[in-house]
C-alpha cells in the first residue's frame, strides 16, 4: 500500500462512478426501450381513408393495438430504480454523506 495513494478509496470511487455515471442512465434507457415494445394484439382496418380518386384501396392493414404489459412492467421497474437512486443521492447530499 502506497502512503500517497489510497488504492481502496480509488477503487470505491471508480466502482461508484461506473454504477452511478453509466449504470443509472443505461437503466433509464432500458426503461424507455421497454416502453416501446409493441403489443401483441392486432386489428385490421380498411384503408378507405387513403383511397385514391379512382376508388381503389390498398386493402387491409394490420394495426398494433395497445402496449406489451411485460414491457410496461419492466419500464416501471427501471424508472422506479432510477428515481430511488436520485432520491438517495439527494438524501446523501442533504445529510452530509453520513
Amino acid at each position: 500500500m502506497n502512503s500517497w495513494i489510497n488504492l481502496t478509496a480509488v477503487a470505491q470511487i471508480l466502482v461508484a462512478g461506473l454504477i452511478l455515471g453509466a449504470g443509472v442512465p443505461a437503466l433509464f434507457a432500458l426503461g424507455l426501450r421497454a416502453m416501446t415494445i409493441p403489443g401483441r394484439s392486432t386489428a385490421t382496418a380498411n384503408a378507405t381513408a387513403g383511397a385514391e380518386p379512382g376508388g381503389e384501396t390498398e386493402g387491409e392493414s394490420g394495426l398494433t393495438v395497445g402496449r406489451n404489459p411485460v414491457g410496461m412492467a419492466l419500464a416501471v421497474l427501471c424508472f422506479a430504480i432510477v428515481l430511488a437512486a436520485i432520491a438517495y443521492g439527494i438524501y446523501f447530499i442533504v445529510t452530509g454523506g453520513h
